[in-house]
Parts: structure tokens; C-alpha cells; sequence
């Protein structure tokens, strides 16, 4: 029986360099979609899925993330004087308890697999959740959720997967399938960001994984991979055949929101989904269109 999932690490160190210059003085993870910003998507799905410790590995720069986790009193205190009672309450309704959530650091920008390895301690002897904030994913089961569903029937490693188009593969890591069941594929293999025609197929690894916690030890080795990083798709090809592996073809829309296209269409796509601003932003984005001639 495997056994529950309770901890999920977020690797926030990165610079957001393709973002820049907004993410010069303000962490990638702060920018907003809509109203929220992406790590407050991130950790709410977490939270919906079941996790209950919330890992964060930082770097420099970040202290505003920290302040995310915090309660506004003054601020909570200002609303209720105005009278913006279901504002001031859902302000912080969403937040973790206190003792939920931990930081750490990784002090050199040495890859994933090295951000993850740097949560060693507070990860333990258990199996343990890896979200990527940089994926926004919109869907009616939260993806994470699905994915502890799949590690609930089979126990070992499970990742999230999706197609991408042939020349996307020297972006992600890509799963060498073996047997598929519906919308969950045994993992043979993973190659990370093989060139077009070289790669096993088009299903890339996406940044939502449930791993067990014996890659730490092989992340703790400091062999690196491509672009001389420490990569955690390398230490999951090395567990392939010591315990169940499977992917899973999750049900739901991707945003990349760390690359200026896929940014822009999550807020689109979130604002479109909101019953608030939806029918307002629907007919403001008709008409947009139509005068642009689109």
C-alpha cells in the first residue's frame, strides 16, 4: 500500500530571466495572473490535492515570498474599517497553517535536481511532491490531485506528461513509453531535452512529479547533465525498473508563465474562466478583436 503524500517541494530560486526586465526587482513567482500571483496557484492546488507541508527552496531576492505566507493584520485591519468584510476574509483564508510551511536555500544556481536535493532534510524518509510554479495548470481536478491518484494505485514515481510538438522536445524531458492504460504510460525511459528526430516520443515531462525519497541519494551524487546542471529527470531515469513508473496524461490546460506567450494566455484563459470578470472581459475582448481586425 503506498504510503501517503504529505509534503510538496517548491523550487523558487530561479532568476526568471526570461521574464525580465518585471522580473528584475520582483520575483518571477510574484507575478500576478489576474489577481493572484502564480504561487499562490501553485500552493492552492497543493493544498487541494491533499499536501500539507509546503517546502520552498529560495535563493537571493526572495524575502517577498516569504512575506506571501504571512498574515496581514494592518492590512486585514483596514479593510474590515472600510467595510470590505469578504475581502478582508479571503485575504488570507487561503494561507497554510502555522508550522505548514518551510524555506530553505539553494545558494548556487546549480539546476532542479540540485533544488530539490537541497530540501533533503526537511523531505525526510517519505515520498514527496515536486511543483514547478512556473506551470500554471487549469483544470477541474486539481493536476497534482491526479496524479496521487495514479501513485495510489501503483505506489513508486509518477510524473505529469504531455504532448508537445516534435521540434519542443529539446525543451523538456521526454518519456521513452512502454505500456499505456487510458491516460497512464509506463515510464521505460526519459531522456532530458533530446534534438528533434532523436527523441522517444513527444510526451514531455511537465513540472508536476510524485517521487520517492530514494532520488534524493542520487541527486546527492552531483553528477550533471545537460547544460552542466544537476538535472532531476537524470536521477529519475536511474530509479526506471527499481519501482513502479508511470506517467500520466493529465486532464487540463498548461500554461508556461516563465515564457512571455504562455503568460499572456493564462491570464486570458483565468480571467475568461472567472464568473466576476469573465462575461465583462469576454466583451471587451470581442470587441478588441474585431476593431484589430482579427
Amino acid at each position: 500500500m503506498a504510503v501517503r503524500v504529505r509534503k510538496a517541494v517548491f523550487p523558487v530560486a530561479g532568476l526568471g530571466t526570461r521574464m525580465l526586465p518585471a522580473t528584475k526587482a520582483m520575483p518571477k513567482e510574484m507575478l500576478p495572473v489576474v489577481d493572484k500571483p502564480l504561487i499562490q496557484y501553485a500552493v492552492e492546488e497543493a493544498a487541494a490535492s491533499g499536501i500539507e507541508q509546503f517546502i520552498f527552496v529560495t535563493g537571493p531576492g526572495k524575502a517577498v515570498l516569504e512575506d506571501h505566507f504571512d498574515q496581514a493584520a494592518a492590512l486585514v485591519r483596514t479593510l474590515e474599517e472600510r467595510g470590505r468584510h469578504a475581502d478582508a476574509e479571503a485575504l488570507d483564508a487561503w494561507l497554510p497553517a502555522p508550522g505548514q510551511v518551510a524555506m530553505t536555500r539553494q545558494h548556487e544556481p546549480l539546476g532542479l535536481g540540485h533544488a530539490v536535493w537541497c530540501a533533503r532534510h526537511l523531505i525526510g524518509d517519505e515520498p514527496f511532491a515536486v511543483m514547478l510554479v512556473d506551470d500554471v495548470i487549469q483544470s477541474q481536478r486539481p493536476c497534482l490531485g491526479q496524479l496521487l491518484d495514479v501513485y495510489a494505485r501503483f505506489g513508486g514515481n509518477v510524473i505529469a506528461a504531455m504532448e508537445v510538438p516534435e521540434e519542443a522536445t529539446r525543451r523538456y524531458g521526454v518519456i521513452d513509453p512502454g505500456a499505456r492504460k487510458g491516460a497512464v504510460v509506463e515510464v521505460k525511459g526519459l531522456v532530458e531535452k533530446p534534438e528533434p528526430g532523436r527523441a522517444p516520443s513527444r510526451l514531455a515531462v511537465i513540472g508536476r512529479y510524485v517521487l520517492e525519497p530514494r532520488v534524493l541519494a542520487l541527486l546527492g551524487r552531483m553528477q550533471t547533465g545537460a547544460g552542466g546542471e544537476i538535472q532531476l529527470t537524470d536521477a529519475l531515469a536511474d530509479l526506471i525498473g527499481a519501482a513502479p513508473f508511470h506517467g500520466i496524461a493529465f486532464e487540463g490546460r498548461r500554461f508556461d508563465c516563465g515564457d512571455r506567450m504562455g503568460y499572456l494566455q493564462a491570464i486570458v484563459a483565468h480571467a475568461l474562466a472567472r464568473d466576476d470578470v469573465g462575461p465583462a472581459f469576454s466583451a471587451w475582448l470581442r470587441e478588441t478583436l474585431a476593431q484589430a481586425g482579427k
